[in-house]
């Protein structure tokens, strides 16, 4: 049974930086798509970041030069650093991952992933 186990996360001043993890367990592949999802009270949740094996990765106009997403093979883990972080970033953070192709569509899909983090939550105060 695959499982995204998320840890990282918490409260931050406007400007500070953050990293958050999420670790696979059940499945290795190098065939993937992955990516971070997040959710402010009251919106919808909407993409963030991906990163895929034949399509490198993307992110969001909002989150571009100030996140980076990443991953690492041999600990089967998916990172999204947060640098410059603005109280609008406050929200739960998901991440998400399918390993069916290695494509990542760039539509922020949330159909497009089969597994999903418990979520985590960052606050970003002014």
């Amino acid at each position: 049974q695959v499982q995204l186990v998320q840890s990282g996360g918490g409260s931050v001043q406007s400007g500070g930086s953050l990293r958050l993890s999420c670790v696979v367990f059940g499945y290795s592949s190098s065939t993937y798509c992955m990516g971070w999802f997040r959710q402010a009270p009251g919106k919808e949740r909407e993409g963030v970041s991906t990163i895929g094996t034949y399509t490198g990765t993307r992110h969001a106009d909002s989150v571009k030069g100030r996140f980076t997403i990443s991953r690492d093979s041999a600990a089967n883990t998916l990172y999204l650093q947060m640098n410059s972080l603005k109280p609008e970033d406050t929200a739960m953070y998901y991440c998400a991952a399918s390993f069916k192709y290695g494509h990542c569509s760039g539509f922020w899909s949330e159909d497009e992933f089969d597994y999903w983090g418990q979520g985590t939550q960052v606050t970003v105060s002014s």
